[in-house]
């Protein structure tokens, strides 16, 4: 607005100022109005197309950018809708930016203030130049290569936490390969497939406890697929974690999210763990 004012003020050349008198209005309180001297009525009808195309470039500028945080804001307004057409992926909305990755087949949204996982980055980054490269592997390890692509099966496609945090505190997302005809159904209920998937966490380990808190499910009516949602504690002499973890299987592959917190700070997250979870969905795969 103050650049508006200056831009107006130093036209001085082409504007004069007449005074514009109201009944009861005090003089030295009278507003002063522009009047145009010498400008054709075409003139002015450019004039005025030119300011509010300015007006109007400045505004996408700054909603684009999202500058001050002001299209986030908008968003905001109507967070579902935002939502619903992905523009999270670019503005945080309500203080959530969302993961969309095609080629894995999944979403979900995440605290806006979390940074990716950069070991995973550059792991991605190395495999994409493995799969690009067109030389053999050096015949003194032939198994190299196969080793490097093994050794990311189980290994989290995503994982985002906290700046500067040491890993406790996280959230990821596993796809495995499992038969087409695998079925998480044949486990049971929910409270079946919790407690399967307590037992299988706890294994054979000593010293670590599992305790199952709560087993749900979402049903996704379209798609024809259920979410399980389980929340449980870990814990051992040396940690004590409370995890809340989202399954589901399609066309051979099984998604897990896992959010995980030190029960210490529990409290504090436990609303946003639920709703990166209440989030998570698997999409169409973008087959490479």
């Amino acid at each position: 607005m103050a650049l508006l004012l200056q831009n107006w003020l130093c036209a001085g050349n082409a504007v004069r100022l007449k005074p514009v008198y109201g009944t009861g209005v005090p003089r030295r309180y009278r507003l002063l109005r522009p009047l145009a001297v010498g400008r054709s009525p075409a003139e002015e009808f450019i004039f005025q197309r030119r300011f509010f195309v300015g007006i109007g470039t400045a505004s996408a500028v700054v909603l684009g950018a999202n500058f001050v945080g002001v299209t986030s804001f908008l968003l905001g307004l109507s967070p579902q809708t935002g939502r619903d057409l992905k523009l999270d992926v670019l503005y945080p909305i309500q203080g959530y930016s969302r993961c969309l990755e095609p080629n894995e087949g999944f979403e979900f949204i995440y605290p806006a203030s979390w940074v990716g996982d950069q070991t995973l980055l550059r792991r991605a980054v190395g495999k994409a130049e493995l799969e690009r490269s067109l030389d053999l592997p050096p015949l003194s390890d032939k198994n190299s290569t196969n080793r490097r692509r093994g050794s990311s099966s189980n290994e989290p496609k995503v994982a985002f936490g906290p700046p500067g945090s040491n890993g406790e505190l996280n959230i990821s997302v596993i796809v495995s390969a499992v038969p087409l005809d695998f079925s998480i159904e044949a486990f049971g209920g929910p409270k079946e497939i919790g407690e399967t998937v307590v037992r299988t966490i706890t294994g054979s380990r000593s010293g670590v406890k599992a305790t199952l808190i709560e087993s749900t499910v979402r049903q996704d009516s379209t798609k024809q697929l259920n979410y399980y949602k389980l929340e449980f504690q870990v814990e051992s002499s040396s940690f004590h974690r409370h995890n809340i973890a989202v399954c589901c299987a399609e066309n051979g592959r099984l998604y897990t999210l896992n959010a995980q917190a030190p029960e210490l700070i529990w409290s504090k997250v436990k609303q946003q763990f639920n709703t990166v979870a209440d989030s998570f969905q698997v999409t169409s795969l973008n087959m490479k």
